[in-house]
């Protein structure tokens, strides 16, 4: 497998505060990497300084070979780095079918292969199909989180990273959207996520883990899972 992205040392923050000092990791094709670690540990701010969205203050990121340190976040997500926000990030003013085809504003191959692409998420994803029309705002939170993937998987990306998806979810809908990402990375997807649920325990081929900033662990997954300093780690308090 070809390493796709590469990160060393990352540092960063908002404004004057330094909350990633030290982050190191990567994710090679075809896999689904978990970051874990305590609230306030750094996780989500990692995911905003990869994709542009907080400025890279030291070390380096590196993904398809090209150093993404002057990149801007459209040029990011062009290259195929695509980004599930915290919050998901729907436009509940706008319809469940228009928030799906804002995913098509990087695709330049056509509208035929955008379609058959849309109709394999609606496959995917067959309550979206239902409720098309209807406006996002109608949307429970699980579905909205099925939306939030779509649009992104809409795109194409070549890494998929994904920002806390069992936020505020019933189990039930929290194991349904790690089986849909383990059938994404079957189907050729690679993911990185940020999450606080130990069921992507279940589903990842490697973890990470950050405490204050810093990446202080990294595991296969079964090792990862048999490890009370990660469970500790897993189980802290507070988030960034």
């Amino acid at each position: 497998m070809r390493l796709l992205l590469v990160v060393n040392n990352l540092e960063s923050g908002y404004g004057r505060l330094r909350v990633l000092r030290g982050v190191t990791l990567n994710v090679e094709e075809g896999e689904i990497v978990a970051v874990l670690g305590p609230n306030g540990a750094g996780k989500t701010t990692t995911l905003r300084a990869l994709s542009g969205i907080l400025p890279l203050w030291s070390g380096s990121i590196t993904f398809l070979g090209r150093n993404l340190t002057k990149e801007s976040p459209e040029a990011r997500a062009a290259m195929g780095l695509g980004h599930v926000v915290e919050g998901r990030g729907i436009l509940t003013s706008l319809s469940v079918e228009e928030n799906l085809m804002l995913g098509r504003s990087l695709r330049r191959d056509g509208a035929q292969s955008i379609q058959r692409d849309k109709d394999h998420l609606l496959d995917l994803f067959p309550v979206l199909r239902e409720r098309l029309k209807l406006p996002a705002s109608s949307l429970s939170g699980g579905e909205q989180q099925m939306l939030a993937l779509a649009r992104s998987l809409l795109c194409r990306p070549k890494l998929l990273m994904i920002d806390e998806m069992s936020f505020g979810l019933a189990p039930i809908i929290v194991n349904q959207l790690f089986a849909l990402v383990r059938q994404l990375r079957d189907e050729g997807t690679t993911s990185l996520i940020v999450e606080q649920q130990a069921g992507v325990l279940n589903i990842c081929d490697r973890t990470f883990v950050l405490s204050g900033g810093r990446t202080v662990s990294q595991d296969d997954t079964g090792e990862a899972v048999s490890r009370a300093d990660l469970v500790r780690s897993y189980l802290g308090d507070s988030e960034e």
